[in-house]
């Protein structure tokens, strides 16, 4: 054995290859060095003598290790809010919720690799790299209740009109957490209320579901769902379907793993990046929108040390959601009448029932059933179980007879109501010292009405599935929920023709301001009684297909 002092350069690697001797050789002669891809520069190092071989051997040299500039720290690139304000973008996207990420993979599919820069920024961090369903650490009931408070602004106690509004900061936003139920909304409410027609709606729900992976098939074998739907559709409720879900159950192709069975915004980031490139800045608050000669110049930022940063950029989305967006734009003094104005959510009311299934063949199967709004039925009922077992099959299913249904709801159509709004309170400041969020809501007369309708619903369809509703002091458990409390807030910024009664016009373009669009929930005018994620994708790669026709 020799002593040797290191070189400018030398790691153990180097020395192993340079004097024929094993790594692991090396290693145990020399304790106090941690790691062979170290620099080792001034150090000694222990040489043991080569171990002895019958035979010459002929020994290739190590391969060296990736140099530490080629590591990968972050599963999505990352830019700062001070880099990004270097750069002017062609788009600017503001939130990554389920419309900005969206435009976002649309954008990059379309333009491709043809030098134009994309820019987005998300006010929270970086949290889940996929769906929450998709984690196994999860079962139906935490699903239900996970809500992790670094993450999450409960605004209910300072809202008390929308007490159960839940907003959720970080990349992904509420699309990481979402039931992934994708329904479009009905042709006869569009043709009522949209400024787009039915038909050209269909090309972009088409687009939207394959990108999405919306499926019927999850349930479509499972003799759970098919006894009820059966029963259902005998005693009156002949349009009960199997529920659409964006559930990826393609099998591996080609090398191609669907890891991520349960889709959200994560994956279109993902699909986004694989076309091409775009600049990200997270924990990025969107305080305002810049304008120059009265078109979109970009935007004003603050960082959670409180600098403020402008990034410039030609056209700016708002995708930061129904009550976020126009916040951003009423402080931006951006002027329109229906602004922050006609706030929609749904009515929604929680039925509590079980199900006797003594005389069901095995198995089972998953419980997945809608039954979606009609012209004189303004109401719309979604049935998912049994209890737990809805998306979690590696969990031991009981073996029972008796089961709660727990997931059973009725979404009832609100009308778009000019009093319902979003506003800011300059006497109020949030932690960023910009004027808060606040709101105005109530239901109207016709809106109790129809949530009249949907108790009756209840009763009538549980009796249909032979189902027993539970009871407190002899009264069945159904609950309406908070107002909010559905995730479904929208229409503070809607699309239509008339800036007197709407903020966008029909590709979500602020009225009187060029570059200026909004590709989220805001924009619907209406969304009668449906799950509003898939029209809000669809409408939003339909802004993205219209900025690309008019920069191509």
């Amino acid at each position: 054995m020799r002593i040797y002092v290191a070189g400018e350069g030398d790691t153990l690697y180097r020395l192993a290859s340079h004097y024929q001797i094993g790594i692991d050789q090396l290693m145990s002669s020399n304790p106090h060095i941690d790691r062979p891809d170290r620099m080792i520069t001034g150090m000694q190092v222990r040489i043991p003598s080569p171990l002895a071989s019958s035979a010459p051997r002929v020994i290739p040299p190590y391969c060296p290790p990736p140099p530490p500039e080629a590591f990968i720290h972050n599963w999505i690139p990352l830019s700062s809010a001070e880099e990004m304000a270097a750069t002017e973008y062609d788009v600017l996207i503001v939130g990554s919720g389920i419309g900005g990420c969206a435009a976002l993979w649309r954008l990059c599919e379309q333009w491709g690799q043809n030098g134009k820069r994309i820019g987005m920024v998300e006010r929270g961090p970086q949290y889940l790299a996929t769906h929450i369903m998709n984690v196994s650490t999860m079962d139906g009931v935490n699903f239900r209740l996970f809500r992790p408070s670094q993450i999450t602004d409960l605004v209910g106690d300072r809202l008390p009109q929308f007490s159960g509004l839940k907003l959720i900061y970080a990349l992904g936003g509420r699309g990481t957490l979402w039931g992934c139920i994708t329904p479009r909304v009905p042709d006869f409410d569009i043709a009522k209320n949209w400024p787009i027609s039915p038909s050209e709606m269909v090309l972009y729900y088409n687009i939207a579901e394959e990108v999405m992976s919306v499926t019927q098939e999850y349930t479509r074998n499972s003799l759970i769902t098919q006894i009820l739907l059966e029963r259902l559709r005998r005693q009156g409720f002949a349009n009960a379907d199997d529920i659409p879900i964006a559930a990826d159950l393609s099998p591996t192709l080609l090398g191609k793993v669907n890891s991520n069975v349960f889709s959200s915004t994560i994956n279109l980031l993902a699909k986004a990046l694989n076309h091409r490139s775009f600049d990200l800045a997270v924990d990025t608050y969107c305080a305002e929108v810049l304008t120059e000669g009265g078109r979109a110049a970009g935007i004003r930022v603050i960082t959670p040390d409180k600098r403020s940063h402008v990034i410039k950029a030609k056209t700016v989305i708002l995708s930061a959601s129904a009550l976020q967006t126009p916040r951003i734009l009423l402080n931006s003094g951006i002027q329109g009448s229906a602004i922050g104005r006609y706030l929609l959510n749904h009515s929604y009311l929680v039925v509590r029932a079980t199900l006797n299934t003594t005389s069901f063949p095995d198995p089972l199967g998953t419980l997945g059933i809608v039954i979606p709004e009609l012209e004189n039925r303004p109401y719309r009922i979604q049935i998912q179980g049994p209890e737990q077992y809805f998306d979690y099959h590696y969990l031991t299913r009981p073996d029972k007879h008796v089961w709660n249904i727990t997931d059973y709801y009725i979404s009832g159509v609100v009308e778009p109501r000019y009093e319902n709004r979003v506003f800011i309170d300059p006497n109020r400041q949030d932690a960023y010292g910009m004027p808060e969020l606040q709101v105005n809501f109530s239901y109207s007369a016709k809106d109790e009405a129809i949530i009249e309708q949907m108790y009756d619903a209840a009763v009538q369809s549980a009796g249909a599935m032979q189902m027993q509703l539970e009871t407190t002091d002899g009264v069945p458990s159904i609950c309406l929920m908070p107002p909010g409390a559905d995730n479904h807030d929208a229409g503070t910024c809607r699309m239509g023709e008339d800036p007197n009664t709407s903020a966008t016009d029909q590709f979500g373009q602020i009225h009187g301001v060029p570059g200026l669009y909004v590709a989220d929930a805001s924009v619907l005018p209406s969304m009668g009684a449906s799950n509003p994620a898939l029209s809000v994708i669809a409408l939003a790669i339909r802004t993205a297909d219209q900025i690309v026709k008019q920069n191509p």
